[in-house]
């Protein structure tokens, strides 16, 4: 896998690249959709691929290794194979997964053991044996197995989590490096950079990670109750050492201010659930501002539901007729709602990157924000 910076903003760290793999290019920044059990709920691959422009998803360690299980994927030759994506995917480890089971786990030096949410059976999960579960899934970009402490932990805990979570890096890569792709395409391991709220914590996590010597880095454990502005000084601390010339890849956020702002502070990569999982409760993110299809409001407003036309299903389809499936519970408004959505973070990081390119980038953010931010 290769990074290969294009363009930097003269006055942000913001910049734009191009990410190589062996399933194909991505163009950064880049939101990547959320198919947590190999599926973008309500959404094709070919919609993914060519009403949405997708170029990365994300399938997740923890739900795919309960269902369908890895022997279900090996036997169809792996995910990209399993669910007709031929795109990159990246795998989030299930560490945040396994950690929000609360009573339902035990977290040892050895790794987590767990009882599924499905059946309640017991787990374990290991460092090693996430590797080779993400592996057999066979993602193009793996994370390391990391623990995701709370986002008001005390410094007591964040310390001892983050020596935890580093010892647990040591021997993800260990194992990752004495093992081989299965099927016959490069598999990149991402160390997640942890630390909670505290400077020293996370500029040692960092370090750490950096002296790893990967193809790129994630930053994990913000977006989970703290402050905004808390988060962007935390991805501050930690992009003035991770590598330049490595993608930075930001779990699980956002809000599209939070994306744009993060791009302005040098990320490279997000996902998050928001555009699907709002979608799916009449919310929509459009280039005029935040609608909920649900209000009254927009019963008689037949004209389309994004004036850009980000998406077939923006010109398609009337936010009066919208809004009369939503509230009739018709599966169709779920799917149009998520397709929507995802073209509109999808035409965002477009933007940012053409603006990064163009060399505006700062002025284009502050209107947008305005303007995609507003109630209407």
């Amino acid at each position: 896998m290769k990074y290969t910076l294009l363009a930097k903003d003269k006055n942000s760290e913001a910049r734009c690249g191009v990410l190589t793999t062996d399933h194909g290019n991505i163009e950064t920044p880049i939101f990547m959709p959320v198919g947590t059990v190999g599926t973008v709920k309500a959404v094709h691959a070919r919609e993914l691929k060519e009403d949405i422009k997708a170029q990365i998803i994300l399938g997740n360690t923890y739900h795919l290794y309960l269902r369908p299980g890895t022997g279900i994927l090996e036997a169809a030759g792996g995910l990209h194979k399993f669910n007709s994506w031929d795109g990159p995917i990246l795998t989030d480890s299930g560490g945040f997964q396994v950690f929000s089971l609360g009573d339902c786990r035990k977290i040892t030096e050895e790794g987590v053991v767990f009882r599924s949410h499905i059946d309640g059976s017991k787990h374990l999960f290991t460092p090693e044996n996430v590797m080779d579960i993400q592996r057999k899934i066979g993602a193009d970009i793996v994370m390391a197995f990391d623990e995701c402490p709370p986002g008001q932990s005390d410094y007591g805990y964040a310390k001892k989590s983050l020596e935890l979570t580093q010892r647990w890096l040591e021997r993800c890569v260990r194992q990752f490096d004495a093992t081989e792709p299965l099927y016959g395409y490069h598999q990149s391991l991402f160390p997640i950079v942890q630390g909670c709220v505290y400077k020293d914590l996370r500029e040692r996590a960092a370090e750490h990670a950096v002296a790893l010597g990967r193809e790129g880095y994630a930053i994990g454990g913000l977006a989970v109750g703290e402050e905004a502005e808390t988060m962007y000084e935390m991805i501050q601390v930690v992009n003035r050492i991770l590598p330049r010339d490595k993608p930075r890849y930001l779990m699980g956020v956002g809000t599209p201010e939070n994306i744009l702002e993060a791009i302005s502070l040098g990320v490279d990569m997000f996902d998050c659930v928001m555009p699907t999982r709002n979608g799916r409760n009449g919310m929509l993110f459009t280039t005029e501002g935040v609608i909920n299809i649900k209000n009254k409001k927009w019963e008689n407003d037949f004209s389309p539901i994004d004036p850009a036309g980000l998406s077939f299903a923006d010109t398609d389809y009337s936010k009066a007729y919208l809004r009369h499936l939503i509230k009739a519970d018709e599966i169709l408004g779920l799917q149009i709602c998520s397709i929507h959505n995802l073209s509109f973070y999808l035409w965002l990081v477009r933007e940012a990157r053409r603006h990064i390119q163009a060399g505006d980038f700062v002025e284009w953010k502050t209107r947008t924000i305005k303007k995609v931010t507003r109630r209407l």
